[in-house]
C-alpha cells in the first residue's frame, strides 16, 4: 500500500472563488466574535472592584481551573448521567477544534511556508481515527442532551429562563456533529471507498451505505457542484457549505448567547475565590456607599458570574428553600440579575434590584428564604458564588428597611443585650449553674482553651443540656478551659449572612478586643457557625477603618489573627484530639445505639470537616447509619441565614424532611435510635422538626457532647436526660 497516497485534500470539490468566499465568511465570523467578546468584557471592566484578589498567582489560577474543566468533576457530582454527556460533548467539541488547527498548520505553515506535509500517511491515519472516535463521543453526548431536554424533560432544565437559545445551541451542535459525519461519508464514497479509509470508521460506515443504496457518484474527479443532478458530488458540495455556513454563525453567535459561557465559565472558574462564602467581603466605613441600589453597585466578578450561568439548576436542584417550596430559586436570582443588566444596557428602564413588594428586580421575601448553606455553590460547576451576591442584596433590604420584623427584633436584641434571646448580658453563664465543679473565668485566669459557648448553648434550655455535657467532658480530660460569663456577645456570623455588617463589625470588634485581654491557647467554639466566623472573617475585618467611628464601642486597631497564629477549633475538633490522646476513657463499647449523623452546613461545606464527628461518634461505641445526603451533599436544617429567627409557609419544613430521611432512606430504616447534631442551631430545628412533623415516638435528637458524655458516665453530673431504653 502506498502510504503517501493516505491523506485527503481539505477543499475537495472547493473553486478558488468560493475558496476566497469562505475565508471572507470566516474572517466576518472571527471579526463578529472577537467584538463580542470585547463587548463581554469592557462591560466587566466597568463593574466594582473587587474586595478580594481574582488574578494573583495567575499561573497556577490557571492550572487549576484547567484541571478542574477538563476533569468534569463538577458536573459528575450527584449526577453521573450529566457528568458523562458533559465530558463527551466538551471533549468532542475540543478534539474537532484541535483537529481543525492541526489543518490550518499543515496547510498554511507546512505546505505553503516549509513546502512538506506532516497530514498524511501513519499520522493522517491516527488522526482520522481519533477524531471519528470524539466525534462520535461529541454526537452521542449531544444525543445524551437532547434525550435528557425533549425526552425526559428533567425538571431541573425548564424554567422561565428557558428560551430559544437553549434550543439553537444544542441544534446546532447537533447540526455541526452529525454534518461532519455525513460530509466524510460523501466524501470516502466519491472517492471508491479506499480502504485505509476504515480508520475513519463512522465515515466509512456512512460510505457503505450510500453504496447500498446505490447511490449514484461520477467519481472524485467530478468533485464540487455540476449540472448531473442527484448525485454524491453534488450532495458533498451542499453539505460542505451548509456545514461551513453553520460553523461561522455558530462562531459569530458565541459571544451573544449560551455558547458564551464556554469563555465565561472557564474565566469563572480561574477567578473563583477559594473561601468563597466561608468569608463575606467587607463594607466600608462610608456611610455613603451602596450595596445593591442599583445594577452598577456589583463588581466585575459577580457580573463575571451572571454571565457563567449556563442555567443547568444544579444549584436549584439541592437547594433547600425550594425543597420548601420557599420563593427561591438560586439559579433564576443570577439570571433575574442579569437579564435585568442586560435589558437596562440596551436602554430599558431602571428599576429597584431588591424590594419588598411592588416591581423589583428580585422580591424581599426571596432574599429572606436563603438559608446560607452553600448548597448551590457546592453544587454548581462553574464556581458561581451565589453567597456574596445574595449577601449583597441582603445588605441592600437592609438598608432600606425592608428585613423580616422577626429579623429586626433580633438585631434590636443584639444590640441592646448583645444576644439574640434579648436576655441579660448578666445570665449568660447560668446554665453553668446546675454542674458540680466551677467554669473559670478565662478574663481572669490563663486557660489552655477560651471556649466560646454561644447564644443557643447559654440561653436556650435544650442545647444548655449540650453546654453542660462538653463542659463536663473537658473536665474529664483534665484540660483548663475557661469562658468570657458577660463579655461573650453574639457572634455575628448570621446577621451579617442577613445584611446587617456594622453591628457585625461592632461584635467583632468587642470579641477581639476581649480576647486580647486574655490569656489561651486556642478558641474552642460549640457552634460552627462561630468557628466559621471566627476562622475565617474576624482576621479581614479591616477595624483600622472604623477605629475612629464614635459609634464603635471599640478601640482596637489591628489586623486580628492575620496569620493564624490563634487556632480555632470546633469543639468536635478539640476533643477528637483529646480522644485521640486517651485523654478520655473511651473503649468504643460503651453504648450500643444506632443512630445516623447530620453534618452541619458551617462546619462540613463551609470548612470541610466531616470526620471529626464522626470519630466519636464511633468512639462512644454507636453504630453510626448514614443518611444518603451526608458530607458536602448535606441537606441544610433551614436555621442558617436567619432561618431560624423566621417563619415560612413551607411543605415540608427542611427539619421534617431531613428526620424523614433518616427514618425512611438510611439503610437502618426506623431502627435508627438517635439523630445525632454537632450544632446548637440545628439541634433547636430539628427538635422543632421533630414535633411538628410527628416524629416525637420515633426519634431522639441529641448532640454528639451528649453520647460522649453518656458514654463516660457522667450524663447525671452534666444534667443531661438519657432516654430510657
Amino acid at each position: 500500500m502506498n502510504t503517501i497516497a493516505q491523506t485527503r485534500e481539505t477543499y475537495w470539490g472547493i473553486t478558488s472563488v468560493e475558496y476566497a468566499v469562505f475565508y471572507l465568511l470566516a474572517f466576518i465570523a472571527i471579526a463578529v466574535l472577537t467584538y463580542g467578546v470585547y463587548q463581554r468584557f469592557s462591560r466587566y471592566a466597568e463593574g466594582d472592584d473587587d474586595s478580594f484578589s481574582r488574578v494573583n498567582d495567575l499561573g497556577n489560577r490557571i492550572v487549576s481551573a484547567t484541571r478542574t474543566v477538563l476533569s468534569n468533576e463538577k458536573q459528575f457530582n450527584r449526577d453521573l448521567y450529566g457528568g458523562l454527556m458533559h465530558s463527551f460533548i466538551m471533549w468532542g467539541f475540543l478534539t474537532l477544534f484541535i483537529a481543525t488547527l492541526i489543518i490550518m498548520v499543515d496547510q498554511y505553515a507546512f505546505q505553503k511556508v516549509l513546502h512538506m506535509t506532516f497530514w498524511e500517511g501513519d499520522f493522517y491515519l491516527a488522526y482520522s481515527f481519533i477524531v471519528d472516535a470524539m466525534g462520535l463521543l461529541f454526537v452521542v453526548g449531544i444525543g445524551m442532551a437532547m434525550y435528557r431536554r425533549y425526552w425526559v424533560r428533567n425538571h431541573r432544565l425548564w424554567d422561565r429562563h428557558t428560551s430559544t437559545e437553549d434550543d439553537i445551541f444544542i441544534w446546532t451542535l447537533f447540526a455541526l456533529g452529525v454534518g461532519g459525519f455525513l460530509l466524510e461519508g460523501l466524501r470516502i464514497y466519491s472517492a471508491g471507498i479506499p480502504d485505509y479509509e476504515i480508520v475513519s470508521f463512522v465515515g466509512y460506515g456512512l460510505a457503505l451505505a450510500f453504496n447500498g443504496i446505490g447511490l449514484a457518484t461520477l467519481g472524485a474527479e467530478q468533485a464540487g457542484l455540476n449540472g448531473a443532478g442527484l448525485n454524491v458530488e453534488n450532495l458533498h458540495w451542499l453539505a460542505w457549505w451548509t456545514h461551513s455556513l453553520i460553523a461561522f454563525f455558530f462562531i459569530a453567535w458565541i459571544p451573544y448567547a449560551k455558547p458564551f459561557h464556554m469563555l465565561s465559565s472557564f474565566a469563572n472558574v480561574v477567578t473563583r475565590d477559594e473561601k468563597a462564602g466561608q468569608r463575606l467581603p467587607n463594607v466600608p466605613s462610608d456611610l455613603d456607599a451602596t450595596n445593591a441600589e442599583s445594577i452598577d453597585d456589583f463588581t466585575w466578578k459577580e457580573i463575571l458570574d451572571q454571565d457563567a450561568c449556563t442555567k443547568c439548576g444544579r444549584c436549584s436542584s439541592v437547594c433547600p428553600a425550594k425543597a420548601s417550596d420557599r420563593p427561591l430559586d438560586p439559579r433564576n436570582v443570577i439570571l433575574d440579575l442579569k437579564s435585568y443588566r442586560e435589558d437596562l444596557d440596551a436602554g430599558g428602564e431602571e428599576q429597584p434590584i431588591v424590594a419588598d413588594g411592588g416591581t423589583s428586580v428580585i422580591n424581599a421575601e426571596t432574599m429572606e428564604s436563603c438559608m446560607a448553606c452553600m448548597a448551590c455553590m457546592d453544587a454548581c460547576p462553574v464556581e458561581i458564588e451565589h453567597l456574596k451576591s445574595f449577601t449583597r442584596l441582603n445588605r441592600q433590604m437592609t438598608d432600606q428597611g425592608d428585613v423580616a420584623p422577626s429579623m429586626q427584633d433580633v438585631f434590636q436584641n443584639v444590640m441592646q443585650n448583645g444576644n439574640t434571646f434579648g436576655d441579660s448580658p448578666r445570665n449568660r453563664g447560668d446554665w453553668a449553674d446546675e454542674l458540680e465543679f466551677d467554669v473559670t473565668d478565662a478574663r481572669e485566669e490563663e486557660v489552655d482553651y477560651l471556649w466560646y459557648v454561644g447564644d443557643f448553648p447559654s440561653y436556650d434550655e435544650r442545647n444548655k443540656q449540650v453546654a453542660r455535657s462538653l463542659a463536663t467532658i473537658l473536665k474529664e480530660a483534665d484540660v483548663s478551659f475557661g469562658i468570657l460569663f458577660d463579655d461573650e456577645k453574639f457572634d455575628g456570623n448570621d446577621i451579617r449572612r442577613v445584611g446587617e455588617e456594622l453591628l457585625y463589625v461592632e461584635l467583632a470588634g468587642h470579641h477581639v478586643e476581649t480576647w486580647e485581654d486574655c490569656e489561651f491557647d486556642k478558641i474552642v467554639c460549640t457552634d460552627p457557625h462561630s468557628y466559621n466566623t471566627f476562622k475565617n472573617e474576624y482576621p479581614e475585618v479591616n477595624f483600622d477603618e472604623f477605629s475612629d467611628d464614635p459609634m464603635m464601642p471599640f478601640d482596637y486597631e489591628e489586623q486580628w489573627n492575620e496569620d493564624g497564629e490563634i487556632e480555632i477549633y470546633h469543639w468536635t475538633q478539640a476533643v477528637e484530639e483529646l480522644v485521640a490522646d486517651g485523654a478520655l476513657d473511651l473503649s468504643g463499647t460503651e453504648l450500643d445505639y444506632t443512630v445516623t449523623y447530620h453534618d452541619p452546613c458551617h462546619l462540613g461545606r463551609y470548612n470541610d470537616e466531616y470526620e471529626a464527628p464522626r470519630e466519636l461518634i464511633k468512639a462512644t461505641g454507636c453504630t453510626l447509619d448514614e443518611m444518603p445526603r451526608n458530607r458536602s451533599n448535606s441537606f441544610c436544617c433551614g436555621g442558617g441565614g436567619g432561618g431560624l429567627w423566621m417563619d415560612f409557609e413551607e411543605e415540608p419544613k427542611p427539619s421534617e424532611e431531613r428526620i424523614r430521611e433518616a427514618l425512611e432512606d438510611t439503610d437502618a430504616g426506623s431502627g435508627v435510635e438517635k439523630f445525632v447534631v454537632a450544632c446548637p442551631m440545628c439541634m433547636t430545628m430539628y427538635e422543632d422538626g421533630r414535633k411538628t412533623g410527628g416524629y416525637e415516638d420515633e426519634i431522639e435528637v441529641v448532640d454528639v457532647a451528649e453520647l460522649i458524655v453518656e458514654a463516660i458516665g457522667k450524663a447525671d453530673e452534666a444534667q443531661v436526660e438519657v432516654a430510657a431504653d
